[in-house]
Order: structure tokens, then sequence, then C-alpha cells
């Protein structure tokens, strides 16, 4: 059991699901510290039955604390994480600025425990987009060695922030109403809409994101052999990203393996039956906590090829769920 857990960014929308899950999932911790900007400071939250006093985030307040759950802007993990590291601190940062940094561990659970467990300092949760694939691709590589991806992402709004959402409520409703809007999370109107960029540009006319799909899988895996190529989309929907993946394995694998191999891994819910029109959904998966495959068939176009649909609440499994799953991780084997 930890002693002291703190909650950076815990008025967020994906810190207020990390205070969820601590605590519906009993997760092991004596007291609770809640950290945020000093907009925030001084606002009350419940966990765990008790009422904590959000504190603002500062360089000297992380004395007394064992664990550190940080879910932030990538300015602010990169101005005071360091600062925790120096006072003892374990941290798990879902921000994307510490991901890539060789000395920082990049962990899904179900993946690359051993890689938490080894870490020293900061510990980094994967992008959304890639948890969700990556943990899709897990049974498939441990069977028959997955050697390229082609990805098409369709992200909801909640990727971008609050803000993204308001975006989306709004803008729908000045283009039905006739009127405009003025957008403020994304450079084109979501509504009624599919904006074929997210994040900057970067090489060879890929952009941010999708990049961090590339590098990110392959730190995850620890094989930088597997090729990865993705278009990640915005569309309007408000929560849960949707995922069409192609996989290209070494070996062989029947649709009828695939599936098998996905029922058997936890964390993977199958929904796949297209003549009843069973299949994953943005409007059925919301709330959950595990990724959601279907559509599983034989890739036409590849001798070892499979392609599938892949569904997973991006506040979730691809943010919260996989920080707390990080920490319950790390309790299970203090010393």
């Amino acid at each position: 059991m930890f002693d002291t857990v703190a909650v950076v960014g815990a008025t967020g929308a994906v810190g207020t699901i990390i205070l969820e899950l601590l605590e519906t999932r009993n997760f092991p911790a004596k007291n609770y510290r809640l950290l945020a900007s000093a907009r925030s400071a001084g606002q009350p939250r419940t966990i765990a039955g008790q009422t904590i006093t959000i504190e603002e985030l500062t360089h000297d307040c992380f004395e007394g604390i064992d664990l550190l759950i940080a879910s932030t802007p990538d300015d602010t993990a990169a101005e005071y994480l360091p600062s925790a590291v120096k006072a003892g601190v374990k941290v798990i940062d879902e921000s994307g600025f510490w991901r890539m940094n060789p000395e920082v561990a990049l962990v899904v659970p179900e993946i690359n425990p051993e890689a938490a467990l080894n870490a020293d300092g900061i510990i980094a949760s994967p992008n959304c987009s890639t948890t969700q694939m990556v943990l899709a691709m897990k049974p498939l590589h441990d069977a028959a060695r997955v050697k390229r991806v082609v990805v098409s992402t369709y992200q909801a709004t909640s990727g971008a922030g609050l803000q993204g959402n308001t975006d989306l409520q709004q803008g729908t409703q000045a283009a039905l109403d006739g009127g405009s809007y003025d957008y403020q999370a994304f450079s084109h109107p979501i509504a009624f809409n599919a904006i074929p960029q997210i994040g900057s540009l970067k090489e060879a006319g890929y952009t941010s994101e999708e990049m961090k799909m590339v590098y990110e899988t392959r730190k995850i895996f620890g094989d930088d052999s597997i090729m990865v190529c993705p278009t990640c989309v915005r569309i309007p929907v408000a929560n849960c990203h949707s995922e069409s993946i192609l996989v290209e394995t070494e070996q062989p694998v029947s649709v009828e393996q695939a599936r098998e191999l996905f029922e058997q891994t936890p964390g993977i819910t199958v929904v796949d039956d297209l003549p009843s029109g069973s299949y994953p959904m943005p409007s059925t998966c919301d709330g959950s906590d595990d990724v959601f495959i279907g559509r599983i068939r034989k890739d036409l176009s590849c001798e070892n090829g499979l392609a599938f649909w892949c569904v997973s609440d991006n506040l979730r499994k691809g943010a919260a769920t996989n920080a707390v799953q990080i920490a319950e991780l790390l309790a299970q084997h203090q010393q």
C-alpha cells in the first residue's frame, strides 16, 4: 500500500476519471493529495471518503508523496515533473512530453509491465490512439509477430480536451441553425465534417499524432522493425476513438485463430457478428475500460494479413485507466 498518492490535474476530464477509478477500484492508498493550477486551488474534491482541498502545483509541493499520477499539458509536465522525481516521487505521466525520452519507460501494463517495474522516476502512458492499437496487436504479435500495420483512426472530439466537445456541441447547433461558430480547438468546422489532420506537420507529410503511433508502438514492443502507416482523422463524435486496423504477420493467422486470441486477452472484448449488425461503436463502448474488436476478416490484398475494427474510450483505457493500471501494477510489486 502507498502511504500518499497525489493526482495532478484532478479537475480535468482525464483527472476526474482517474479519481473515480482510484475509488471504484479500491486503490491501496492511505491518503490522497490533489494538485492543480492556481485557478483550481482551494476547490474541494471527494475521493475514497476523504474530502480534499486542491493544492496549487508548485516545485516545492511534492514532499511526502509516494506516487504521483499527472494529467497535464506537455509544458506543465516538462516544468514540474522533474521536481517530483528529485523529491523521490514515482511519477506516472499522461502527457506526451516524456514518452519518447530514452530514459523514460512507456507502458501499457498488459504488454510491457516489466518496463514499469524496472523504471526509475517517470513512467509515461502512451497516446490514446496508440494504446488501443497496441493492445489489439499484442496477441497477434505474440502468436505470429506483426511486421506491418496500416491504421486509420476516427478520433473523438474529447481527445482535444473539454474545448473539443464544446466545439462539437456548439458548432453543430450553429450549423443546424444556419449560423456561424468560432471554433477554438479545431482549425476547421467539426460539425458534419471529418478533419484528416490531428497535430502538426512532421516528416514526409505525416502529422505529429500519426508519428506518435509509429514511434510509441515500436518503443512499447521494443521492436524498431515494426512498420506502421497511420492516418489520423478527427470526426464529429464526442467520445471513443475508432480505428480500422490492418496487420501483416510473419506467420499466417486465420480469422478463427485471431478471434480466439483476442477473446483470451485481458482487456479486450470481441463484438463481431456482422449478419446481426453487432460490432463495436462509440455509442456502445463509451464508459468502458476495455478495447473492443469486431469486423475481423482476412485481408484480401495480403497473404498474411488480417483486418479488424477497434473502438475504445479514449478518456479511459486511452488515458485514465491505463495510468491507474500502471499504478496498480506498482502497488502489487511494492517492496
